[in-house]
């Protein structure tokens, strides 16, 4: 298993471009970028957007060219709003797609049971297990929008190098949020949920985007998290999104928040909504993700969701990757993570650079590189421990 390495600027929007790398990044078959980049030039709009690549997959899957064919549809689904009809029908083929293309061998699906006061739903799980013992048992876990399934690749990688796998979706990620349940920041309560089913005692947990904010929180209150991985660090959830705004905005906005100014609030966004179609669609999104009702609940919410009043209670082996010019998480949050992990028993922190195709959101561009990261992480810290070297174990 392997990744290609590059990142292209395909289209000159940020955001898009971003996205076109990053699913490019997990097939890696020459003719999709130059079908991305084709696309690319005519795509001005999400409407653009969705119809280009709704297209792509249907000839890919016209080609037998099945992977691509899915996460071209990952791909059109991507920006589509929430109460789009066609949204539903592209995540569903997305999802019938890489269920063909994977062996059912290689790993087990599971949905395990999950109590939401009365209400009792399920989190879909896989586990890939390994021939041998395994080196170590590896919890995953996406972020704001990622489906498990499309990380397929990353954990086939990890059980061919001898890791265990188990990777699930929580509250408001991809079919526990199909189920209308909304995300929550206290993310050690999934995560009870998936070790109490399995009969886990010792896992590294692993956080993807906004899951490198959820697994530091998860690893404050649970310990059976013994190692700790955020893919990318992410310590403000509020920060990254109003990053996405003018300055001035900005600072207008965290004023009328703390007045709790709701009404001019949510006037204001629907402004800055109207001029900007990332921002209609990012609100929209995080409200349906959030449950919330309004702009101005999602972004109170946003608040929940950060370490800096957890991180102290953190006394785990702990590995922080950032890129140097991830558009979306400041590169300041990195050495905040470093900062406020004050009693950790051991913290290793890797900035990736342009240099290494790596720079962006979860290095999009060169996945291998930050897994091979993660896996050489693991295997160091295997060594020492087998090597019987003392430390508090807090």
């Amino acid at each position: 298993m392997s990744f290609p390495i590059g990142y292209f600027k395909l289209h000159k929007d940020v955001s898009m471009n971003f996205q076109l790398n990053r699913w490019f990044s997990w097939v890696g078959e020459q003719e999709m970028l130059t079908e991305m980049g084709t696309a690319a030039t005519i795509i001005k709009d999400y409407n653009d957007w969705k119809r280009e690549f709704l297209a792509l997959a249907e000839l890919s899957l016209q080609k037998n060219h099945f992977k691509r064919s899915a996460y071209y549809y990952r791909c059109a689904e991507f920006f589509m709003k929430a109460d789009d009809p066609d949204r539903a029908i592209a995540r569903q083929k997305f999802l019938t797609l890489m269920s063909k293309i994977y062996d059912q061998d290689q790993f087990e699906k599971y949905q395990i049971p999950y109590q939401l006061g009365e209400r009792s739903v399920s989190l879909p799980a896989y586990l890939f297990e390994t021939k041998e013992p395994p080196k170590n048992t590896i919890l995953f876990f996406g972020g704001f929008d990622s489906y498990i399934e499309e990380l397929f690749p990353a954990f086939l990688l990890l059980q061919s190098s001898g890791f265990k796998i188990i990777a699930f979706e929580g509250p408001g990620q991809g079919a526990v949020l199909e189920n209308k349940v909304s995300m929550t920041p206290d993310w050690e309560q999934p995560v009870k949920a998936v070790l109490d089913y399995f009969e886990l005692n010792d896992v590294t947990a692993i956080g993807l985007s906004l899951g490198g904010c959820l697994v530091i929180r998860a690893a404050a209150k649970e310990k059976r998290i013994n190692r700790v991985v955020a893919f990318d660090i992410l310590t403000d959830f509020y920060t990254v999104n109003l990053r996405q705004v003018k300055p001035i905005v900005r600072r207008i906005l965290t004023l009328l928040i703390r007045a709790r100014q709701k009404a001019i609030v949510n006037a204001l966004i629907s402004r800055v909504q109207r001029k900007s179609p990332v921002s209609e669609w990012g609100i929209q999104l995080g409200m349906r993700v959030t449950g919330t009702s309004t702009p101005y609940e999602f972004i109170r919410r946003l608040q929940d969701f950060e370490t800096k009043t957890v991180s102290h209670l953190v006394t785990q082996d702990v590995l922080l990757l950032a890129g140097s010019e991830d558009h979306y998480v400041p590169t300041e949050q990195f050495y905040d993570q470093i900062t406020l992990l004050k009693n950790v028993r051991s913290v290793t922190a890797r900035l990736f650079t342009q240099f290494e195709n790596a720079s962006n959101h979860c290095q999009a561009g060169n996945y291998e590189l930050a897994f091979r990261t993660i896996m050489m992480w693991m295997d160091d810290l295997n060594a020492r421990d087998k090597s019987g070297e003392k430390y508090d174990k807090k």
